[in-house]
């Protein structure tokens, strides 16, 4: 059985049934599919894409996974009270659906990173000073939580730019969100590993900033696993051996982008422009 990894989501849940289509057509024997995070926010049909997906992670034999994005932790602060709702959300259908409970639940007992097909999916990036089974481990003390009792008191210390770097030996909710920070936020980092949160929209660090985008660190623990991530629209698809980028940019008028993991083929659908540049592309 083929497996696909499929860009960031954001709503369009449209565009993602022509590409699984596409999908079923390349591989009539069926697929697994991996969404790479943010399945919800910004585009028009969050409530839509957060059902189809997770009734098809359900079903049964269900090949259907997806690894956590910020927009889908946003969701899930915002329903438990530890965020406000930004005017740029479209989460509102979630938040008053008869099903709400069921779909957070759903969400929150999502991983933050997972192997498949000897690659490592994660949502945004992997920090310097970890491997991929180290990535996995930490991964995994978050997933912990959120899949624990104290899942909401963690959502509302989840946010916040510190600590910026890794460094073995921090502990409680700053150990958790500087995991957090890397695998759905980061994007560019110094040469040593500090990531920078300030640069949203460019595809490339600015002139003498020093910055480099994570992937493209000096030392990089993980260099020997390939990497597949979104999060990144400005970047747009990514094609390397040793890592695949796959937002491109699908709410913002650009395409929804899958590839497979066995024979690294990408596959897409052109998208309407649901939301204009300008604002923050988060």
């Amino acid at each position: 059985m083929k497996t696909y990894a499929i860009g960031d989501l954001q709503g369009c849940a449209h565009e993602a049934a022509v590409l699984l289509k596409r999908i079923a057509d390349d591989a009539p024997g069926g697929a697994r599919i991996i969404y790479v995070g943010d399945l919800i926010n910004r585009g028009p049909e969050s409530l839509t894409a957060l059902r189809q997906v997770a009734a098809m992670s359900r079903a049964p034999g269900g090949q259907v996974d997806a690894v956590l994005g910020n927009h889908d932790l946003h969701l899930l602060a915002v329903a438990c009270g530890a965020q406000s709702v930004s005017p740029s959300d479209t989460l509102n259908d979630i938040l008053a659906a008869p099903d709400r409970a069921e779909l957070l639940d759903w969400l929150r007992h999502r991983p933050l990173a997972l192997m498949a097909k000897g690659h490592l999916l994660v949502h945004a990036g992997v920090l310097p000073q970890w491997s991929a089974e180290r990535t996995l481990e930490l991964a995994g003390e978050v997933e912990a939580v959120l899949r624990g009792p104290g899942w909401m008191d963690f959502l509302g210390q989840m946010y916040g730019n510190e600590p910026d770097r890794w460094d073995d030996s921090l502990t409680g909710i700053a150990r958790l969100r500087c995991i957090v920070n890397a695998l759905t936020r980061m994007r560019l980092c110094t040469p040593d590993g500090v990531m920078d949160f300030k640069q949203k929209e460019s595809a490339g660090a600015p002139p003498g900033s020093g910055l480099l985008p994570w992937f493209d660190l000096p030392n990089r623990q993980s260099a020997g696993t390939p990497i597949v991530f979104g999060h990144w629209s400005a970047l747009g698809v990514l094609h390397r051996s040793d890592v695949v980028g796959l937002d491109s940019g699908c709410v913002w008028g650009g395409r929804l982008t899958a590839v497979c993991l066995d024979t690294r083929v990408l596959i897409d659908v052109d998208c309407p422009q649901y939301k204009r540049h300008g604002g923050p592309r988060a």
